[in-house]
């Protein structure tokens, strides 16, 4: 820094004076320096301000959005799966914005002139991970043990080796092994007499799902969960594999899969069969599923190969778990062109005992004499109402009877507390052109299945 006052044009100046002035010179010198440095902090601290308020705002924009998104107004055709992904995508965006506002915090408490006035660091919920997962132990040692002291090396503290406790600095991370494909080579050594009187001995080839092909059984589970249970596409699991270095068509997994498909239907099959033989009680539902079925009903220049129709999905599930039941649960899933009643009847052939269905007409021929392919079964009615029926029972449960009016009339019965307790409300939420009418009469002799 320059001088302020030049002591060459005062060479007659007394020692005394020009010390004095140069240490008003330092003095005035510092004071300069220390106000530029603390305009620069404060400079800085009101652009980590300006910064965190344009991130707070944009935070509780996203906020905002996330509560319309998720708690406000839908159309009924936005499929959920869809409204998943926006939830997803908002807070991820919420994510990142806190902690781009706990970065510039950081930074303000990192400015501030006394380090003794900064905000303590928030502790986070411990949360303990699932003990079922493996531990990898990763011990972090100094870099020397060795004692300042001069007496040696350091001795481990916090270990009482009686009561095999460690009271050591532990965290936990959870970690992830990326997958990775690899080549299993099989060899079947040969052995012989070396005097050559006896034969070869060599060791049994083993059993392949697919014989003749490369995958192993757990390559094509995780191909078949993948596609069916985190709908992965196979044409994406192609990608995904030639990612990996492994090169594999669509149309190949599509063999496998198909092939694989053949393979285990009999355990399917074997499945549904210790359901209804081992069973006393059993769930049973039916689901639509789109069904590919290019150029139905269209002529050649209008098909197309995304042209559907719709097919069902019948489950039969067992879960006795809720009273500790002897038996494990399960579920099989049975795919029929429709949802009439002999399809029902078909699935639960050999059958008997309780089905907890829904109210559908489907189901209560059932419950008659006249049922193909096993006794009469309970039906076990789980029917939503709005409000509550009269009864106040949502569940109702029939022995088996041999006279088909006793089945109906209760079903009937039910169906006439709902519509009893629905026509206060039979005028809201109605289009204004549809006006509403009285409700159709049931007579016991004649139901009509409750459609969903």
């Amino acid at each position: 820094m320059s001088q302020l006052f030049d002591f060459s044009q005062f060479p007659d100046l007394p020692p005394e004076v020009m010390k004095a002035v140069s240490a008003l010179q330092f003095e005035l010198s510092v004071e300069r320096a220390a106000r530029q440095h603390e305009q620069s902090v404060v400079a800085e601290k009101e652009a980590f301000i300006a910064e965190l308020e344009a991130l707070i705002e944009k935070l509780e924009g996203q906020v905002q959005d996330y509560r319309r998104t998720k708690f406000g107004p839908k159309s009924e055709k936005l499929d959920p799966a869809q409204l998943e992904l926006a939830l997803e995508d908002l807070e991820t965006a919420i994510a990142e914005t806190q902690a781009q506002i706990a970065e510039v915090e950081e930074k303000i408490a990192a400015s501030a002139s006394d380090p003794e006035k900064k905000k303590p660091r928030k502790t986070r919920k411990a949360r303990a991970l699932p003990e079922n997962l493996p531990r990898a132990l990763r011990v972090i040692e100094p870099d020397s043990i060795v004692c300042p002291c001069g007496c040696g090396d350091m001795v481990r503290i916090g270990v009482v080796p009686q009561a095999r406790l460690r009271r050591d600095d532990r965290s936990e991370r959870l970690d992830y092994i990326p997958a990775r494909y690899q080549v299993i080579v099989t060899v079947r050594p040969r052995y012989a007499c070396p005097k050559g009187r006896t034969g070869v001995v060599q060791a049994k080839a083993p059993a392949h799902l697919l014989e003749g092909s490369w995958p192993t059984e757990a390559l094509l589970a995780q191909i078949a969960v993948s596609k069916h249970s985190e709908y992965m596409p196979l044409n994406r699991q192609s990608v995904v594999m030639a990612r990996h270095g492994v090169p594999i068509n669509r149309s190949v997994l599509a063999d496998w899969m198909g092939r694989t498909g053949a393979a285990i239907a009999p355990v399917v099959d074997h499945m549904a069969k210790r359901l209804m033989a081992d069973s006393t009680r059993l769930y049973v539902d039916e689901t639509t599923a789109p069904v590919l079925d290019p150029g139905r009903g269209k002529t050649s220049c209008q098909r197309r190969v995304t042209d559907t129709t719709t097919g069902y999905l019948w489950a039969v599930l067992r879960d006795d778990r809720g009273w500790n039941g002897p038996a494990p649960p399960g579920v099989v899933f049975h795919y029929r062109p429709g949802r009439k009643g002999e399809y029902a009847a078909e699935i639960l052939k050999g059958f008997n005992g309780t089905i907890q269905v829904d109210a559908y007409g489907a189901y209560t021929h059932l419950a008659t004499p006249k049922r193909p392919g096993g006794d009469p079964l309970r039906l076990a009615l789980a029917i939503v109402l709005e409000p509550m029926a009269h009864n106040g029972s949502l569940l109702g449960a029939w022995p088996t009877q041999a006279d088909q009016g006793q089945a109906e009339e209760g079903i009937t019965h039910r169906r006439r507390g709902a519509v009893a307790h629905r026509r206060p409300l039979q005028g809201r939420g109605r289009h204004p052109r549809v006006r509403p009418g009285p409700p159709p009469r049931c007579p016991a002799g004649n139901v009509p299945p409750a459609g969903r």
